[in-house]
Order: structure tokens, then sequence, then C-alpha cells
């Protein structure tokens, strides 16, 4: 839908969710904080499985930011450890329940071991269509932007795109989710009212709901009242209702 139309909303095909409150769940418990992060981890699985009931077709989930290496050096190992083992563990069965995994981000600072378990878990599933799930991993708004827009300046310098012909339509083609339709709704738990640098061109005209529970206490049965929620809002994009 373009910017300009009116439209009382249909169910939220492409939602985004910002995966907040895993250290401070631990914390409550009296637990280390990558404690948290593996609760957390556990946690997309319910929350994936439940998207095809609920009528989400995209799934795009913030895993590790471009400022979460200012983290400790322990709890940033153990989240790279703990991406690993996810991606090992759960690669087969997100092949046989028709899971499309894509990942999103900078991957140059990434280990190479990781990087090939990446790698090898698109390919896995590159036919699968039921699902669309995308990780950001070491991913950031301006980051991608920056990466994007070298790309097209690059082709502009070698004559591949005429400056001239550059709008508001270009840049997307060169941003990480170019094979993705815009997010219809984001979503933040653990209370945090900012949208941290996630999908900032993408998020444009998205819904946004924010949330007081922390990441792993979120439940299948929260996602479907927030997407009912969506499904009643009136998106006017721009446009004044009559």
């Amino acid at each position: 839908m373009k910017p300009g139309s009116h439209t009382k909303s249909t169910p939220a095909a492409h939602v985004a969710i910002i995966m907040d409150g895993n250290g401070r769940w631990a914390t409550q418990r009296g637990r280390p904080r990558l404690f948290g992060h593996h609760a957390g981890a556990k946690r997309v699985r319910e929350i994936v499985e439940s998207c095809p009931d609920l009528g989400v077709k995209y799934l795009t989930i913030f895993a590790f930011s471009t400022e979460n290496w200012r983290r400790t050096q322990v709890e940033v190992a153990g989240l790279m450890s703990l991406f690993r083992r996810y991606i090992t563990k759960e690669a087969r069965d997100l092949r046989d329940e028709g899971v499309r995994v894509r990942f999103i981000g900078d991957r140059v600072r990434l280990d190479a071991k990781l990087f090939n378990l990446m790698d090898e878990l698109e390919q896995m599933t590159e036919s699968n269509d039921r699902v669309h799930l995308t990780i950001a991993l070491n991913y950031g708004g301006r980051d991608e932007v920056a990466r994007a827009t070298k790309r097209l300046a690059q082709d502009v310098a070698s004559g591949r795109l005429d400056p001239e012909q550059v709008d508001e339509e270009t840049l997307p083609r060169y941003l990480d989710t170019y094979v993705l339709p815009d997010p219809d709704l984001v979503i933040r738990t653990s209370g945090e009212a900012r949208i941290s640098n996630f999908l900032l061109l993408q998020s444009a005209y998205a819904e946004y709901e924010f949330i007081d529970t922390l990441w792993p206490d979120f439940t299948r049965d929260e996602f479907a009242l927030l997407l009912d929620s969506y499904s009643n809002r009136d998106r006017r994009f721009g446009a004044v209702t009559a």
C-alpha cells in the first residue's frame, strides 16, 4: 500500500520483533544474563510455529545489533555460541516445517564457523515458503543504509545506474531486505519505547506495539492478541479518513 492511500488493516503478513528483556528476565531470577538469552531462543521456536495459524507469512527478529558488541566479552562470546548452537540444533526442524530462513546484517565481523552455518541454513531452506523467518544478526539500520548507499554509488560510478533515475524506490533495492515486503507491524517487548536502529527505512509506515512483557515470557496467546489489535487499526498512510 502506497503512502496517501487509506485502508482498514488486513492481517499482518509481515511482523518484525525487537526481542528485548532476556537479561532482565534472568536477573529477576537470580541467574546470569546468558540464562535469559537461552530462554529467549526457546521462545523463538514457539512464535515461529504459531505464525501459519495466525496468518503471519514473514517474521523478522532482531537477534544481535551492531551496537551489541559493546557488551561484555563474556556475554558476546556466549551469544555467538548460542547462535551457532541454535542453528545446528534447529536447522533440520526448520527445513522440515517449511520455514525459509534468511539472515540480514553485516557478516564480515562474524566468525567463520557461524558465517558458514548461516550460509548452510539459508541454502537448506531456500525452497521453503510456509514461513519466511529473517534473523537480523550484527544488524543496524544505519549500517544497512550505509552499505546499501555504497553499492548504489558503485553502480552509478560504473554506469550501471543513471543518477537521474534514482528515486525513493531505488535505495530499497540495495537493502538487505530487498526480497521482503515491508513490515506491517513492529513489536518491541520489555517496556522500552524505542526502535533501536531496527529496519529504519522499511518500517516507515509500520504500526508499532511497545509492550511490557519480557521476551522469554512472550507467548503465542499474547502474539495473537497483538495481531488482532493490529487488524482493527485504521491505517491511513498519510490520508484523511472520509
